[in-house]
């Protein structure tokens, strides 16, 4: 299937419910991003201006309408079932209660997505606690051939690397469930920081933009995961 084929499925989402459902704001329907607000003293809430550039830019590309503003949920809060893509960044401790873990693999494994991000020192806290929500699985770098790299801009080796945090290339790991990508994590990218205000980190437009296309990878192979494989 090609962009254009895409493309076309995309924008027939909107029209497909409006039909089926009664008349509703014309924003209510509109994708947008749930910010997990989790506990252990992380900064859950970093990089305050990357999801509305990340929505603003991945409606102007697709067409997808979006949201100008993410919400904030909780991985405990039953309002997750309404936001099928979560996103969780920071430089922190994570922690899951027994109870966020098992609504949060419960939301994963019945159509929910998570895109996770170092944003440098999360890592070995996120590895913990995504253990918790999957323990029978393990976290492994996503192939270069996944569709996550080419659903709608060609990223043939994998994520870009934005800021320089190590040194260490940057890399994507996943959660696969039932051979389907339900975890999505990238280190040594910070694909948030490139989705910032230009006047926070002082990036080049190139570098902004690859984050940028990045980021509306996962937002389109999220949406669209049953028709790209």
């Amino acid at each position: 299937m090609n962009k254009r084929q895409i493309l076309f499925l995309i924008l027939l989402i909107p029209i497909l419910v409006s039909a089926a459902t009664p008349p509703s704001p014309s924003d209510d329907n509109d994708f947008t991003v749930g910010r997990l607000k989790y506990g252990g003293g992380g900064d859950w809430y970093s990089n305050p201006t990357s999801l509305p550039n990340l929505l603003k830019f991945v409606h102007e590309q697709t067409g997808i309408p979006a949201a100008p503003q993410e919400i904030v949920v909780a991985p405990g809060d039953p309002a997750i079932f309404s936001v099928p893509f979560l996103y969780l960044t920071g430089h922190g401790r994570i922690t899951f209660t027994p109870e966020e873990a098992t609504q949060l693999r419960r939301h994963l494994t019945s159509g929910g997505f998570l895109f996770a991000e170092d944003n440098y020192g999360i890592d070995e806290h996120f590895r913990r606690e995504i253990r918790k929500v999957f323990p029978e699985l393990e976290l492994q770098e996503v192939p270069y051939n996944h569709p996550i790299y080419n659903s709608f801009f060609d990223f043939a080796g994998g994520p870009p690397k934005i800021h320089e945090h190590d040194g260490k290339p940057a890399q994507g790991f996943g959660i696969f469930y039932q051979g389907q990508l339900v975890v999505y994590y990238t280190y040594q990218s910070d694909l948030g920081d490139g989705w910032e205000d230009e006047d926070v980190h002082h990036d080049p437009w190139e570098i902004r933009h690859k984050a940028l296309q990045m980021g509306t990878n996962v937002v389109v192979y999220a949406l669209r995961r049953n028709e790209l494989h």
